[in-house]
């Protein structure tokens, strides 16, 4: 009799390892694309290219209802694709790299945590590079000369600017901030005309304007995720990686651990997820049919049009990035903010 039980047991566990394995078919279903900002922005037309050309390479072909859910940086749709859908693997979201940020998501108001969520796939804008002219670049290095100005948008640099940051506080730049600008344009204007000396962008279409003067070099870059590990971007040359310059003064963990959350930031832009909980199969599902869309040559020059810096990012790079994010104490959050005030930045 036990044995007749075991065998009995064993034809159960077979029958349902044979369920789990079998391919899902999304025919005659229709996927709910929650879109966290409002209808019309860069993640709003981000979301739609991707989660189509996703839609077309899953079995079934199944329609794509996108349902815009703005709010609070996004964490109203957040709470709302958590909260109020199921996770059933009819729904999925493309949310901009914000929402990875423990800043935005490890407050009262938030009731998500990314890390929990499956990835499927994502895009990064390749890195950002530090832009100084030719004839400023020897006083960075000397501090008898008059420091090299470095621009930057609004009031506190964003991640991509704060690459200098991390040059004058660890590297013994020779610079001072100008920050202030109200947009890009005004910036690279302020750079041609020599009333700043550097700058940093994740623009390639701006990099290049630079280059083709013969006035510009690409001082450093923060590289791109490639298979676990920052990569140089081929466009960008010679330039070397910020985190190959700072190898020997990472000595401190909290330091270190406050450099990856930084480099782990600038280098995510946009990332694919399903809920929680969502089942196996249709996970595996969404990653194929994400890899045979980036794989599209229609998909890739839909996607330049609305950003020349579109990277693709595998799933497990995305993983990567955003709990490394996830990990972050706050102390290793408050040595950058410790650092921005030491270069005389407001950073409240």
């Amino acid at each position: 009799m036990k044995r007749i039980g075991v065998l009995l047991f064993a034809v159960v566990l077979g029958q349902a390892a044979a369920y789990a394995q079998e391919p899902v078919s999304f025919e005659g279903k229709s996927i709910t694309l929650v879109v966290t900002s409002a209808a019309g922005g860069g993640t709003d037309l981000s979301a739609r290219l991707i989660a189509n050309y996703i839609s077309s390479h899953l079995p079934g072909k199944p329609a794509v209802v996108v349902r815009n859910v703005p709010g609070a940086q996004g964490v109203v749709g957040m709470n709302f694709l958590v909260n109020k859908v199921a996770p059933d693997g009819y729904a999925l979201t493309v949310a901009g790299a914000t929402l990875a940020n423990p800043l935005v998501y490890r407050v009262p108001a938030a009731q998500f945590d990314p890390t929990t969520f499956a990835f499927i796939g994502g895009s990064g804008r390749g890195g950002s590079v530090v832009v100084i002219r030719k004839d400023a670049e020897p006083r960075l290095y000397d501090k008898k000369a008059a420091p090299v100005t470095m621009g930057s948008l609004g009031g506190v640099p964003r991640a991509g600017s704060q690459t200098a940051a991390w040059g004058a506080g660890l590297l013994d730049w020779n610079m001072k901030w100008v920050v202030g600008y109200p947009g890009t344009n005004e910036l690279m204007l302020a750079l041609s005309r020599g009333e700043v000396d550097m700058t940093a962008t994740a623009n390639l279409f701006h990099v290049r304007q630079l280059l083709a003067t013969g006035n510009f070099k690409i001082l450093v870059q923060t590289g791109t995720m490639q298979h676990g590990k920052m990569e140089r971007r081929a466009e960008f040359g010679e330039a070397p990686l910020m985190a190959d310059l700072l190898q020997d003064k990472l000595n401190d963990p909290l330091a270190r651990q406050a450099y990856e959350y930084w480099s782990s930031n600038t280098a995510l832009d946009k990332w694919i997820a399903v809920p929680p909980k969502t089942p196996e199969a249709f996970v595996k599902a969404y990653r194929a049919a994400y890899q045979h869309a980036f794989d599209d040559p229609a998909f890739a020059d839909l996607g330049k049009q609305i950003s020349d810096d579109l990277e693709p990012m595998a799933w497990d790079d995305v993983e990567t990035l955003i709990k490394k994010l996830g990990s972050t104490s706050p102390e290793a959050i408050a040595y950058i903010t410790t650092m921005l005030r030491k270069q005389g930045l407001e950073t409240d």
